[in-house]
């Protein structure tokens, strides 16, 4: 792909954005099909990463992974009014198929709680088959106007979690376990931190009784909600008739609970921590943590420093960039933009000295080492490097968390953000869960985000909407 200058994050931030896609080799638009992306080999890769780190932990959980049909009969969605009805301008149906008109049209899966409740009804019959912890890594198709790659395509890479429990106190157990994780994949692998937290009423999941999520924020001060993680209650079990007969021998209704993560986190992911240069991985995340450039001029020297090239990356883990017709500046500009933690630079001088040139790509700084330390200290840089940008990305967090103390104050904060030119701010404000406090600041195109599970601020107050006393205050941000 040819290289192309990126778009300053101060300039256009949006286009910005899509130059780092571009050009880090991560995605471009598939514009044959409207709305929907092509994942290249170096965002697969992240995401495998991702995927790794999520399913190592939701097995640790007790869950176990199924496959469900991509299909999903129309009549199912209608089951569940609530959820139909917040699905529905989304929805892409199958009238047709074999060439004859369909009985009954298909919805291509946007989730799986429909289809998923009706085999919980074949599976479950007794408080002995609960609880029921399913995962599924799956492609959802939600019919989206406005699309940008990772963050709102068409068609989209996600899991999600279904789980029946027998009473409400062990689903909400769930439901919170599973923000956890969520939280700590987040902050402890991305770099990314986040703020967990109750959706308004609002602004839940269709079908649900209630909905957590967290909440990151982005360079240019927009939040991007990386997870969700949803309190179903017992309204899929009535939906589809998921009874069991439980401890004192009466039938009941399972209590239920969902949650998942896209691959809008590789968007989250980007917009944290890449700068103008291109992408920048933390290490943890990084598909190739080091790649070892050889230089040499001459004939004579590329035996000698290539076969040291090979033999130190060996031992330190590292792939080596040995291609022909690359000048060394053309390889660290491909893998700077690539996002590659570490780059090893190894010429004459360096081998004649026994050293190696380390190069960070979050901090551009240089350094020679010598070869034999190389393998032992590469770790603790990596772990330094991930150390330094979880603490740049929560200082980022913290300088723009802001009090307000009324709406016009809200406002005033974010009317004039765009996602274009940034500026963004997390304002906490005390204000009810109620429509009336949505809408006000959907007037000025802001949300409330999330009300935060851990109160950081002063408490309660009154609603600066509707003057009702509230516990605590909500996060209300400009968002994607």
């Amino acid at each position: 792909m040819a290289e192309s200058p990126i778009t300053s994050r101060s300039q256009d931030f949006a286009g910005w954005y899509q130059d780092v896609v571009l050009q880090g080799d991560m995605a471009e638009p598939a514009e044959i099909v409207k709305g929907c992306m092509v994942i290249k080999a170096n965002g697969y890769a992240v995401w495998e990463v991702l995927q790794r780190e999520l399913d190592t932990r939701f097995k640790a959980t007790g869950h176990q992974n199924y496959y469900f049909p991509l299909l999903i009969p129309e009549s199912f969605l209608k089951k569940e009014a609530e959820h139909v009805e917040g699905f529905s301008p989304e929805l892409a149906v199958v009238t047709v198929a074999g060439g004859k008109q369909l009985e009954e049209p298909y919805v291509i899966r946007p989730t799986s709680e429909t289809i998923i409740g009706h085999f919980f009804a074949k599976w479950i019959k007794s408080w002995r088959d609960l609880p029921v912890l399913v995962n599924q890594w799956a492609n959802i198709i939600r019919w989206e106007l406005r699309t940008r790659m990772f963050l709102r395509t068409t068609e989209f890479l996600w899991q999600e979690g279904h789980t029946a429990h027998a009473n409400h106190d062990e689903a909400r157990e769930e439901v919170l376990r599973m923000l956890g994780v969520y939280a700590e994949v987040a902050e402890n692998v991305m770099a990314m931190p986040v703020i967990k937290g109750l959706k308004t009423q609002s602004e839940k999941f269709a079908g649900a009784l209630q909905s957590y999520s967290i909440e990151a924020m982005m360079q240019n001060g927009f939040a991007l909600q990386a997870g969700t993680s949803h309190d179903l209650g017992q309204n899929f079990g009535k939906a589809f008739d998921v009874q069991f007969q439980n401890r004192e021998g009466q039938l009941d209704y399972v209590w239920q609970t969902s949650w998942g993560v896209s691959t809008r986190l590789i968007g989250g992911l980007i917009m944290s921590h890449s700068d103008d240069k291109g992408l920048v991985l933390p290490p943890k995340l990084a598909p190739t943590k080091a790649i070892m450039v050889p230089i040499y001029r001459k004939d004579e020297e590329k035996a000698k420093v290539l076969e040291a090239a090979h033999r130190i990356a060996q031992d330190v883990g590292a792939k080596v960039d040995d291609r022909e017709g690359q000048t060394p500046g053309a390889k660290f500009f491909h893998w700077e933009r690539r996002g590659v933690p570490i780059v090893l630079e190894l010429g004459p001088r360096d081998l004649a000295a026994g050293n190696v040139v380390v190069k960070r790509r979050d901090t551009g700084t240089k350094e020679p080492m010598p070869q034999a330390d190389v393998a032992s200290k590469l770790p603790g840089m990596l772990e330094q490097m991930q150390q330094e940008m979880s603490a740049a990305a929560k200082k980022r967090l913290k300088d723009n968390t802001v009090l307000a103390n009324s709406i016009e104050e809200v406002e005033s904060i974010l009317s004039a953000v765009t996602a274009e030119k940034g500026g963004g701010k997390f304002v906490m404000a005390h204000m009810k869960d109620d429509p009336r406090c949505d809408q006000r600041v959907k007037d000025f195109k802001a949300t409330i985000r999330c009300i935060p599970l851990v109160d950081e601020h002063d408490g309660a107050g009154k609603c600066i909407v509707t003057g009702e006393p509230v516990d605590k205050r909500v996060v209300i941000a400009k968002a994607y």
